[in-house]
């Protein structure tokens, strides 16, 4: 069992940098989160992949802005950049419930605390450092940033916001999973402060300039720069020479635009996402005012070995020692977790999975993750138990298109909907062979699959037999191992209509998983349970999609426990539905429930087991003309 000492972590204070012997830091990231020196916590992965690189970092973890701004200034001027992420999650998502009530915990925070990150910290702490440091470029990162890089809708605020760069006046935006834009980003600025000099002390050198080339970034010129002479088109139209792609640029309706007519805004969503899902993308730009954002193009998939790369740095895997005795409750979901690889191609409409991290799969190699399992065999208190061998979607382990070149020209969001495309490797074996590999290293007592499984793909025929059988094979292996007494699954909703909007398979493939699960559990004398997700008040859903999802719940034997109110959340083609009215691929009208009342109205028919909700729901169903269901819900 290893030893760590103080230093094993990445500096959180002048103490700690003192420690060390540095006199100066190249970067200081700044964080929303508490600092959990793990993989699963974007701050660490960026904080580790700079130390790689020979840079002296230090991590900020949730600033006090509130007082004298001590800890924005304890740390002193970094020679290259401040760096800041908002955290693992949106912090308005994090901070209010779809209610839009503050939550009564933060599971980022010690002991769950929700008054330790202000709204937007995103915002909030880069306009701190540039009032504080007015030379040092402050980088955006983290999913907040990333998907607020345009105009986008925001809920709790109930408008449309200009981009996040706007609003922070950062000087650059990484979007996406960061560590190939930053490690070139840094590559470049070393380069530029080892041969020009850079800010010291007074800060009297000049600042080292931001290059605005760099793939997977986003920045802010204004009209008029020979760089971006914008047209004012929604059409693609290329506009400079020296773009990173030969592609041409895409110019979306001006934010202004946008706020006068809502269809335009929908319009701008469907650019936005295919080229967030290309692998060759072309550059997309906004006007805001008198500025433009311009949004770089991804760069390509990461390989095997930059990612086996990102998960092998030296991460204790722990919260930082100054969180002793406290309980971070995100880490302690994931502390004895692994994950196997990014990427989603299931394109939820819902879901902001692929707008991070794309819809490309990129796996990890084998021996990547059996170095982590065995680390994770290490800790002090561990039992021997997984909680999850899993990822964005459990089981898209090592899946791929068969032809990369028709990949390559595809600009799909989902490769299983509305059907799965034939060019996709649905070939179970590589994550089987993973699993038998995991439960054989010794101190593995179980493994089990936490994240949630798409049996969309488990019901799929592959024109290879071979792959079917892989399928069978995993399917029985799931079942029979890997599964707590309950195995969650998301079919999100019985309404075929409602679930061809979210982008979801039909509810006819989840009655077929379930005859599999029963007649597997039957075979093997298991008592275990399905645990099925759904969603009320998602855009095209109404009150009677919501009754009849009671009915067939009920029929299913199903007391919901899994459910959520659809939250608009930045850069989702559903948030853009609701919030516009349009579906952003037809441009044709979509209902959303959206009053208080409305949604409450969906949301109870989940509960239509409950006593308190029968008077209710009976008559919410005389109102809208289908007493017919009341029988089947309650009998005559």
């Amino acid at each position: 069992m290893k030893e760590y000492k103080l230093t094993d972590w990445l500096p959180t204070t002048k103490k700690e940098v003192e420690i060390r012997g540095w006199d100066e830091l190249d970067v200081i990231l700044f964080s929303g989160d508490a600092y959990v020196d793990h993989p699963s916590f974007g701050p660490a992965v960026i904080g580790r992949l700079l130390e790689a690189q020979g840079l002296k970092v230090a991590i900020v973890p949730q600033p006090n802005w509130r007082d004298d701004l001590r800890d924005f200034k304890k740390l002193g001027r970094p020679r290259l950049f401040f760096g800041v992420s908002a955290g693992c999650m949106d912090s308005m998502v994090n901070k209010y419930t779809a209610n839009k009530r503050l939550r009564s915990e933060d599971a980022y925070t010690p002991d769950g605390r929700h008054d330790m990150r202000p709204e937007y910290p995103s915002i909030v702490y880069t306009q701190i450092l540039k009032q504080i440091y007015p030379d040092v470029p402050v980088i955006l990162g983290g999913i907040e940033a990333s998907l607020r890089r345009v105009s986008h809708y925001d809920y709790w605020q109930d408008c449309l916001r200009k981009s996040i760069l706007i609003d922070s006046g950062a000087d650059l935006l990484i979007y996406g999973m960061g560590e190939k834009p930053i490690t070139e980003l840094c590559r470049r600025m070393k380069a530029s402060a080892d041969t020009t000099g850079q800010p010291q002390g007074d800060g009297s050198a000049a600042p080292l300039p931001v290059p605005h080339d760099i793939l997977q970034t986003a920045y802010i010129t204004y009209k008029g720069d020979p760089l971006c002479s914008l047209p004012g088109s929604a059409e693609p139209k290329s506009t400079v020479s020296d773009a990173p792609q030969a592609k041409p640029d895409i110019v979306l309706h001006s934010h202004e635009e946008c706020l006068k007519d809502k269809k335009k805004q929908a319009e701008n969503f469907r650019f936005i996402e295919e080229e967030s899902n290309k692998y060759e993308a072309s550059r997309i730009l906004q006007d805001a005012g008198s500025q433009t954002v311009v949004v770089n193009p991804p760069y390509p998939p990461m390989t095997q070995g930059e990612l086996d790369h990102s998960f092998d740095l030296p991460y204790t895997r722990m919260p930082h020692p100054k969180y002793k005795g406290k309980r971070i409750p995100a880490f302690d979901m994931i502390k004895f977790s692994v994950n196997l690889h990014r990427g989603c191609f299931g394109g939820c409409a819902f879901c902001t999975i692929s707008a991070h991290q794309g819809k490309f799969i990129v796996s990890r190699s084998k021996e990547s993750i059996l170095k982590e399992v065995k680390a994770i065999t290490e800790m002090p208190d561990f039992k021997g138990y997984l909680s999850d061998l899993g990822g964005p979607s459990a089981n898209m382990y090592a899946m791929r298109g068969k032809d990369e070149k028709v990949c390559r020209k595809c600009k799909r969001p989902s490769c299983i909907h509305p059907k799965v495309c034939p060019n996709l490797n649905t070939d179970h074996r590589p994550l089987l062979d993973i699993y038998h590999s995991v439960d054989a290293l010794p101190g593995i007592k179980k493994s089990f699959i936490g994240s949630g499984v798409r049996y969309d793909l488990l019901q799929y025929q592959s024109k290879d037999p071979a792959v079917n059988r892989s399928t069978a094979e995993y399917t029985r292996e799931l079942i029979a191992n890997h599964v707590s007494g309950r195995l969650k699954v998301a079919p999100e909703h019985t309404s075929d209509t409602v679930l061809q909007i979210m982008r979801k398979p039909s509810f006819s493939q989840f009655y077929d998983f379930k005859r599999t699960f029963d007649k597997i559990n039957k075979e093997l004398n298991l008592r275990q349970q399905i645990i099925p997700y759904f969603i009320s008040s998602h855009p095209g859903c109404t009150e009677e999609d919501m009754a009849e999802l009671a009915v067939i719940t009920k029929k299913l034997d199903f007391h919901l426990e899994q459910v959520q109110d659809f939250t608009p959340t930045p850069m989702t083609v559903a948030t853009e539905a609701w919030y516009t009215g349009y579906h952003p691929y037809t441009l044709q009208p979509v209902f959303s429930a959206k009053s208080q009342k409305e949604k409450l109205a969906q949301r109870m028919f989940f509960f239509w087991y409950k006593p308190e909700e029968r008077r209710a729901i009976i008559n919410e169903l005389r109102k809208i003309g289908r007493t017919d269901l009341i029988d089947k819900l309650y009998g005559k």
